[in-house]
C-alpha cells in the first residue's frame, strides 16, 4: 500500500497497513506494529545522527555543538538570533518575529537537533535534523492513500461516463454531463471502490506510493556554497543521491532524496533509551529481551534507506519559518486544501492514525480494528477510540 523508506523491513509495514485497509488483520499485527514502529524511531534517530555529524563536519570543520529541540519556537529564535548578513527582508522578517512572537506557533512539537558552527569566531547556525514525529508521519500516509483512492475514483467515474457515452452512440469527449450527472458517477465509482476494498479486490502497487523524508536534513548554505555539499556527499562512501528537485516560487531550495547505508553495528552496540524501554515494557517485552530484539531487527532489515536533504540560504530558511512559505502554514493549508474530503478519506486517516498510535498503548494485539473505510462514523466515535486506546475515562464534555 505504502513505503516508507527511511523505515526497516519496509514490506512487512506496508503489507500490514494494506491488511488493515481491507480489515483483515493478521495475528500477531500488534506485535509488529511495535517492532516496526518504536524500534524504527530508534535506528532512523541513530543513524541520522551519525550521519548529520559527519556531513555537517564535511561542510563546516570539526567546531561544532548540537542542541536537541522539542518545539519550533527554538528553532525560530535560533535562526533570528545571530543573522549571518542583513538586508531589508531580512530585517523585517526578525522585526516582525521579535514583535509578536505568539504568531509563529513557537509551541509546535518536533523531534530535531539544531547545528551550530564557528564562522568569524561566532557561533552560527548551520543547519539541523529531524525525525518525522509519529503523529505526522501517520497524517503523511494518510494523505498519500487518500491521494491515490481519489484517483482510483475519478478513473472509475470516467468509466462509467464512457460507458454512458457508449449507450448513447457518441465519443466520450463529446458526451455532455450535467454536474448531478457527473457527482451520481463519482458516487457509484465511490461505492465500487468501498466493496472492491471489502472484498479484497484492489491491487496494490508496492511502487505506487513512497515516502522519503521520515529522516530529514536542512543544511544553510549560501547559493555560491552549494556546491560543496554535492562535494561532500560524493566522498562518503555507500551513498548516492537518487532524486534532485529544485523548488522555485514562494519557497527556494534544492531538495535531494539520498540513498546511504547506515553502520548497523554502530547502532546497535548502545542501550535502549529510558523512553524507548519504557515504551517497550508497556507493550509487552521486558527489558532482558529489548536490546537482543532491536539488534536482530537491525540485522535483518534492507541494507539501504533514503533520507531527504533540502539545502537554502540563509533568507530562504527564514521565509520558510517566519516568512512567506511558513512551514507550519503550509500544513494548514495541505488539510484544508486536500482533494479529496469524503467519509473514505476521513476513514483513512482515522485508521492510520489509530495503528500509528497503538504501540504506544499497552493493549496486546490489533484483533478486531475499530474502523472500517467503508462504513460511516462521526469525529466523536474515533475520540472514543483513542480515549479507549489509552484507559482515558468516559465523559460527555
Amino acid at each position: 500500500m505504502i513505503t516508507i523508506g527511511g523505515y526497516l523491513h519496509r514490506e512487512e509495514l506496508r503489507d500490514l497497513i494494506s491488511r488493515a485497509m481491507h480489515g483483515t488483520p493478521a495475528p500477531g499485527d500488534g506485535e509488529a506494529l511495535t517492532r516496526l514502529v518504536h524500534f524504527n524511531q530508534l535506528f532512523v534517530y541513530r543513524y541520522l545522527r551519525i550521519f548529520c555529524r559527519r556531513l555537517f563536519g564535511a561542510l563546516h570543520g570539526p567546531d561544532l555543538r548540537e542542541e536537541e529541540i522539542d518545539n519550533k519556537g527554538r528553532l525560530k529564535a535560533a535562526i533570528v538570533r545571530r543573522p549571518p548578513y542583513r538586508n531589508e527582508r531580512i530585517d523585517a522578517l526578525i522585526s516582525a518575529f521579535e514583535e509578536q512572537p505568539g504568531r509563529y506557533y513557537l509551541e509546535t512539537p518536533c523531534r530535531a537537533v539544531l547545528v551550530f558552527g564557528k564562522g568569524d569566531s561566532k557561533e552560527r547556525f548551520v543547519g539541523s535534523w529531524r525525525i518525522k514525529r509519529v503523529r505526522r508521519l501517520a497524517e503523511k500516509v494518510a494523505r498519500r492513500i487518500s491521494d491515490w483512492i481519489y484517483d482510483a475514483i475519478k478513473k472509475r467515474a470516467m468509466d462509467l461516463a464512457a460507458e454512458r457515452a457508449a449507450r448513447l452512440h457518441v465519443p466520450r469527449e463529446s458526451l455532455l454531463s450535467t454536474p448531478e450527472e457527473m457527482l451520481a458517477e463519482f458516487i457509484a465509482a465511490e461505492e465500487r471502490f468501498t466493496q472492491d476494498m471489502k472484498n479484497l479486490r484492489i491491487a496494490n502497487d508496492p511502487d505506487l506510493l513512497v515516502i522519503n523524508d521520515v529522516a530529514g536534513v536542512k543544511v544553510v548554505l549560501e547559493d555560491g556554497e552549494k556546491a560543496a555539499l554535492r562535494r561532500a556527499l560524493e566522498t562518503f562512501e555507500n551513498c548516492r543521491v537518487i532524486e534532485e528537485e529544485r523548488h522555485q516560487g514562494l519557497y527556494n531550495a534544492d531538495n535531494l532524496v539520498v540513498r546511504i547505508e547506515p553502520p548497523k553495528e554502530e547502532i546497535v552496540s548502545r542501550p535502549i533509551p529510558p523512553v524507548v524501554r519504557e515504551a517497550l515494557v508497556r507493550r509487552g517485552m521486558g527489558v532482558d529481551r529489548q536490546a537482543d530484539e532491536f539488534a536482530a531487527f537491525v540485522r535483518s532489515g534492507e541494507r539501504e534507506v533514503d533520507l531527504e536533504i533540502i539545502c537554502s540560504n540563509y533568507q530562504e530558511l527564514l521565509e520558510s519559518e517566519i516568512g512567506r512559505c511558513m512551514h507550519e502554514d503550509r500544513i494548514i493549508s495541505q488539510r484544508l486544501h486536500q482533494q479529496y474530503r469524503g467519509h473514505l478519506a476521513k476513514n483513512v486517516e482515522y485508521l492510520v492514525r489509530y495503528l500509528f498510535l497503538f504501540p504506544f498503548s499497552d493493549r496486546p494485539d490489533l484483533e478486531e480494528l475499530p474502523v472500517r473505510i467503508w462504513d460511516r462514523y462521526l469525529p466523536d466515535y474515533f475520540d472514543s477510540v483513542i480515549a479507549r486506546l489509552f484507559h482515558i475515562p468516559p465523559g460527555d464534555y
